[in-house]
C-alpha cells in the first residue's frame, strides 16, 4: 500500500481534508491503522486557558483525526501535593471515555509516594507513570528516581518523563521551569536494563539522545520535533522502534503533530510503528 494510503487509513472523515490525497480508494479498502498518542494531558494549566482542555471536546477532537487511543496524564498531577486525589480524578475521567488510558502522576519528592505508586498499578491498573522533575524539584541524579524506576519496573509500569511542558520563552519571568536534564540517564539505565522509560516534549539536540538511544527500552515521542523534515530527522537519530507519536494536547495544537508526521515522508513500516505499533510494544 502506498504511503499515504497507509496514512489516510488511520484518519476518519474529519481529517481527510486536513492531508488529503488521491489514494483515498486504496486506504478505504484497508483496515484503518489505529493511531496510538502517547502524550495527552488533562484538566486545565494554571496560567492560561487551552483551546481543547475541556476532557469531552479533546476526547471528540482527537477521534475525529484518527486518534484510536490516548495516553492521559493530569496537568494537576504537576502542581497539586495530594498526588491519590489527582490520580483518582483522572482515572474517573477516563473511564468516561474508552479512548483515554490513565497515565499516573508521581512526584518522589512527597511523603508516601511509593504508596501512590503501588495504587497506579494495582488499584487503578495504569500501565504507567508520568514524571515532572523540572517542576517538582528534583534532577534524575538524585537517589530517589533510580529507586522509583526500579519499583515501576517491578510492578511493570513504564515511566514517561517529561522533559518540559511550556517553551520557557513563553513562561513568566518569575516562574521559569527549564527543561529536564537527561544527561545521568544513560549511566542510571545501566543498572536498570528492564526499564520501559519514554522521554515526553524532547526537541532533538545534543549528544545525549544518541547514548538513550543505546539503551535496551527508551523511547521518545514526537511532540515538540519541528519541521517538515523534523520526524524523519528524529529517526536518524533514534531507531525508528523507539519513536511513538505524541501530541501534546490540548497544550500543542494536535493536527500539528500529524501534520509533522505526513510532511515527513516516512517509509510504511517506520510509519506503523511510530503511529501504533511502538506504543502497543510499550504497553503490555
Amino acid at each position: 500500500m502506498k504511503r499515504r494510503a497507509l496514512l489516510n487509513s488511520a484518519l476518519m472523515a474529519g481529517t481527510f481534508s486536513l492531508l488529503a490525497s488521491k489514494d483515498r480508494t486504496v486506504a478505504a479498502e484497508e483496515p484503518r491503522l489505529e493511531i496510538i498518542d502517547t502524550n495527552v494531558s488533562l484538566f486545565h494549566w494554571p496560567f492560561r486557558r487551552l483551546p481543547l482542555d475541556e476532557t469531552d471536546r479533546l476526547v471528540k477532537k482527537l477521534s475525529s483525526l484518527g486518534i484510536g487511543q490516548a495516553w492521559a496524564g493530569s496537568f494537576e498531577g504537576v502542581f497539586q501535593r495530594d498526588i491519590r486525589a489527582v490520580n483518582q480524578r483522572l482515572v474517573s475521567a477516563c473511564a468516561a471515555h474508552d479512548l483515554l488510558v490513565p497515565i499516573g502522576s508521581i512526584n518522589p519528592e512527597l511523603p508516601g509516594w511509593e504508596d501512590d505508586l503501588r495504587r497506579c498499578r494495582e488499584d487503578h491498573h495504569m500501565p504507567g507513570i508520568r514524571l515532572h522533575p523540572n517542576y517538582h524539584g528534583y534532577s534524575l541524579a538524585d537517589e530517589n528516581f533510580p529507586r522509583l524506576l526500579s519499583l515501576a519496573t517491578n510492578l511493570k509500569l513504564f515511566v514517561q518523563i517529561a522533559v518540559a511542558l511550556e517553551d520557557i520563552r513563553t513562561q513568566a519571568a518569575n516562574l521559569q521551569v527549564a527543561d529536564v536534564d537527561l544527561t545521568p540517564l544513560p549511566e542510571i539505565l545501566k543498572q536498570h536494563s528492564a526499564a520501559r522509560l519514554q522521554i515526553l516534549n524532547w526537541k532533538p539536540r545534543g549528544a545525549v539522545p544518541k547514548a538513550l538511544a543505546e539503551a535496551s527500552g527508551v523511547y521518545f515521542d514526537t511532540a515538540r520535533v519541528e519541521g517538515t523534515d523534523g520526524v524523519a530527522a528524529l529517526l536518524n537519530i533514534i531507531p525508528s522502534e523507539r519513536v511513538m507519536f505524541g501530541t501534546h494536547a490540548p497544550f500543542l495544537i494536535p493536527e500539528a503533530s500529524l501534520i509533522r508526521v505526513h510532511e515527513s515522508n516516512l517509509a510504511n513500516d517506520d510509519l506503523r510503528s511510530v503511529l501504533q505499533g511502538n506504543a502497543n510494544r510499550i504497553h503490555f
